[in-house]
């Protein structure tokens, strides 16, 4: 799995930071967590593959977070897409798409098929094959979405030195047995997936937590997470104009990481009022409270390893 931070800026494009939208590479597939204005053109420089984008999920209905959707669309359009596509996000989502296919007089060649959270009093869980991707309302001025995906635990690594102390040949067996299935031996011994494979192992958890105040939901979401992407609108002088707007400083995102337990940080939706040389100071500031933080910029990627 590998998570492509596309824009990492806060309200306003700038030449250094993009509207928020970060790619999350699965095997055979991409999967967008919102989708700000340029997100098809990020999509090129980060030399991703539109045809193996599969899912779009929509925070909320901030400008930076869904204004490119329409562009992205359009252009999957023109590249003659004909897979179908998966929209989530909050209730709207699929009026705003009818209104703008009957603004524009545009229509798609390929399906859209969009599903909205309607009961913000729960989470939502979304379950697909090896993974499930679940949503929890999170504090901010309008209805925001975060949002967890958890693969589903994975068989044990394969013990090559005690398939071989089995007699076990290459081959088709040791495939069917790193399957889970029980194979025969030519010399009718019955192996058992068990006497080959290691202990389980579990899959991997990445939460993105974006706009939002600190709050218990993104706790929630980024239990135990490999990965937690959140909210670092401010440094931390900034906390009653964070209050205010309904963001985090980056010391709220570090609380959170550790109050979750989560493996690493990474601070994205970062003001534009922040310069370059002011990146080593939010930095520092989150890694005082939680040392596993990187400050994330457009285009880098991160590599979340089995």
């Amino acid at each position: 799995m590998e998570i492509v931070l596309l824009g990492t800026g806060a309200a306003l494009p700038t030449r250094q930071r993009w509207p928020s939208a970060t790619a999350l590479i699965r095997p055979g597939e991409i999967l967008l967590f919102d989708c700000g204005e340029g997100a098809q053109i990020q999509f090129q420089q980060a030399q991703l593959k539109p045809g193996k984008l599969s899912k779009i999920f929509i925070s909320h209905f901030h400008g930076d977070h869904f204004y490119g959707l329409i562009g992205l669309l359009t252009s999957l359009q023109m590249q003659s897409r004909e897979k179908p596509l998966h929209l989530y996000g909050p209730h709207g989502l699929n009026a705003y798409l009818e209104f703008m296919k009957k603004l524009s007089h545009f229509t798609f060649g390929f399906k859209i098929m969009v599903q909205e959270v309607r009961n913000l009093s729960e989470k939502k869980v979304w379950e697909f094959e090896n993974y499930r991707v679940t949503a929890r309302p999170l504090h901010h001025r309008i209805t925001s979405l975060g949002f967890r995906l958890e693969e589903s635990p994975k068989s044990g690594r394969f013990l090559v030195g005690k398939a071989e102390s089995l007699g076990i040949p290459e081959g088709p067996l040791r495939g069917k047995l790193q399957k889970g299935e029980t194979v025969v031996l030519p010399n009718g011994t019955k192996v058992e997936p068990s006497q080959v494979l290691g202990p389980e192992r579990p899959g991997k958890k990445v939460a993105i937590c974006l706009d939002t105040k600190p709050c218990a939901n993104a706790i929630h979401l980024a239990k135990d997470a490999d990965v937690l992407i959140h909210d670092g609108s401010f440094d931390d002088s900034k906390r009653d104009w964070a209050e205010t707007t309904g963001h985090s400083t980056v010391v709220q995102a570090a609380e959170i990481a550790r109050e979750a337990g989560a493996k690493q940080l990474v601070l994205t939706h970062i003001s534009a009022r922040y310069k370059e040389e002011d990146e080593p100071e939010l930095l520092e500031q989150a890694q005082r409270v939680f040392p596993n933080t990187i400050l994330g910029h457009d285009l880098e990627r991160i590599a979340i390893e089995s």
